[in-house]
């Protein structure tokens, strides 16, 4: 059964407003059912809009193949709009504390060692005289190796008691990209500029590039490059040799073992082969047998042409002089390869947007909002509540199609790393007249682009649609082409990429759903 919890009031923090916004809905089993009365609804209303600032204290968390660290981050935020279902904006942000980068710990069986990534984020929190309970929201970021499954399964547990108040996200090498231009900075830089650039992210297994005009993300892609295919152990025995550096070695018609490897010129010779792949994909030279052997995703599109290139990541910390240390691997002289090739080969300036390493989020700022229920639909009351699910906006073709959708839904499930198996949201801009013609087309683009979704017993899907069409798509969905599967269409909502959403249970009388919109927070 359910209860919907009143507003706490914490006049010490924030007067009046809710630690975290998600008491606003919560569900807790150990209460009877109530139905909210209007008054009761009219005084949450209330509440909200009387506060139109909200301060929340937040932590991300970056979980990757190479190194992991943390931050914590107060961040303010402001109603858009004087109304109840309005977005609220960062309007500010403070770096409270930074840790430091600590290398992502591997046990003997391969697997990250979680007992020791937990320990170092518990000593984090101490260092920083901040408490879990201090924290309202966060982020916990998933790369590399990080997202296989045991990895991935050790490391939830590490969260399970903050469940509520963090968004985890793993990020396959297309939303790597993608998090990578944000977290660094270089999205901004483009809008702010208002050009072109083309964002390159050197990490310790791969690099990602993302082509970003004005502040919009065209393309990204991904290859087998980084500063620790080659590393050593605790013992100082180079062990660590990826399959990428075995490639490079091949190529190179060499051997590659610990004994080879301590070698300097062996690895002064992979660094350099390795760099020559990377300024090939920077400059889109025709890829040789090695370049086309290391990508990891599909080419980069390249619709714009940039007019210069920003770095970030841990090689982008040697790059930019930030760094001289050795960690022993081979990022150091990756960068002193790429650095003096790199002047020769092209000739657009080299951005440093001010984010190297620490190319991640600050965390998940969290607000509600309340939508209306006139257009609503909800083929099965069961599915809800819903948390974390991932949002993947979709944008309409200019020509509406159904085969056009379809791509549009396919390619924003890759984007965002959403499994087949898993519940997805998808946000729509409905900006043209409901023409039945142009309804049916695109619901006959949802079921080619989410056919995994259709059918009985699969996973939920919710339409987030900003627009009155709600309910007309749904039962053009559920009435014409026999969608089977949970469906959610909700209307009034405006979301994008790299938003979370939580979605509730139905609320009567009133009718409508309560939402908690989760948006990734950038440095």
């Amino acid at each position: 059964m359910s209860y919907m919890a009143p507003i706490p009031n914490d006049p010490a923090r924030f007067p009046g407003v809710p630690s975290m916004w998600q008491p606003l809905w919560a569900h807790e089993d150990e209460f009877d059912h109530e139905h909210m009365t209007q008054e009761f609804l009219k005084q949450i209303a209330k509440t909200i809009a009387d506060h139109d600032i909200v301060t929340l204290e937040t932590v991300g968390i970056d979980i990757g193949s190479s190194t992991s660290h943390l931050l914590f981050a107060r961040v303010t935020l402001q109603r858009d709009a004087q109304q109840l279902s309005s977005r609220f904006s960062v309007v500010g942000r403070e770096i409270i504390w930074r840790s430091p980068i600590m290398l992502t710990p591997f046990a003997k069986n391969g697997q990250i060692d979680a007992m020791l990534l937990g320990r170092f984020i518990h000593e984090c929190y101490e260092a920083a005289e901040i408490t879990t309970g201090d924290i309202d929201c966060g982020a916990v970021i998933l790369t590399g190796e990080a997202i296989k499954r045991e990895n991935a399964r050790a490391i939830d547990e590490l969260f399970a008691e903050e469940a509520g108040k963090f968004v985890c996200a793993t990020a396959g090498h297309q939303l790597e990209a993608t998090l990578a231009a944000h977290g660094s900075g270089a999205v901004r830089l483009s809008r702010d500029r208002d050009t072109c650039l083309l964002h390159v992210d050197i990490g310790g297994g791969t690099t990602k590039m993302a082509l970003i005009d004005r502040g919009t993300i065209l393309g990204v892609c991904a290859f087998a490059v980084g500063g620790r295919l080659l590393a050593q152990d605790d013992a100082g025995a180079w062990s660590r040799i990826d399959d990428s550096a075995k490639l490079a070695a091949a190529d190179l018609e060499l051997d590659l073992d610990p004994t080879t490897v301590a070698d300097p010129a062996i690895r002064d010779a992979i660094a350099a082969r390795l760099a020559h792949v990377l300024i090939d994909y920077v400059t889109d030279t025709p890829r040789d047998a090695l370049g086309s052997a290391l990508l990891l995703t599909s080419e980069l599109v390249r619709s714009v042409a940039p007019t210069a290139i920003s770095f970030s990541g841990g090689v982008a910390e040697y790059l930019f002089s930030r760094e001289t240390a050795d960690y022993g691997d081979i990022a150091r002289l990756l960068a002193s390869h790429v650095r003096h090739e790199l002047p020769k080969r092209v000739k657009l300036p080299a951005i440093d947007p001010g984010v190297g390493i620490r190319a991640t989020v600050i965390g998940a700022s969290q607000f509600t909002v309340q939508v209306s229920g006139t257009t609503i639909l909800i083929t099965d009351h069961t599915a809800l509540p819903l948390r974390n699910v991932s949002v993947v906006a979709l944008p309409l073709p200019e020509s509406l199609s159904a085969d056009a959708v379809a791509t549009n839904i396919r390619a924003g499930l890759e984007r965002n790393n959403v499994p087949a198996d898993a519940a997805v949201a998808l946000a729509i801009e409905w900006d043209r007249a409901p023409r039945y013609p142009d309804l049916l087309e695109f619901c006959r683009g949802i079921v080619a682009g989410l056919g995994a979704h259709r059918t009985a017993g699969s996973a939920p899907v919710v339409l987030l649609i900003d627009g009155d069409i709600a309910k007309t798509v749904g039962h053009l969905l559920c009435d014409e082409l026999e969608w089977k599967g949970p469906l959610i269409s909700i209307d009034g909502v405006r979301l994008q990429d790299l938003d979370f959403v939580d979605v509730g249970e139905i609320v009567m009388p009133a009718g409508v759903i309560p939402l908690v919109i989760k948006s990734l927070v950038f440095n």
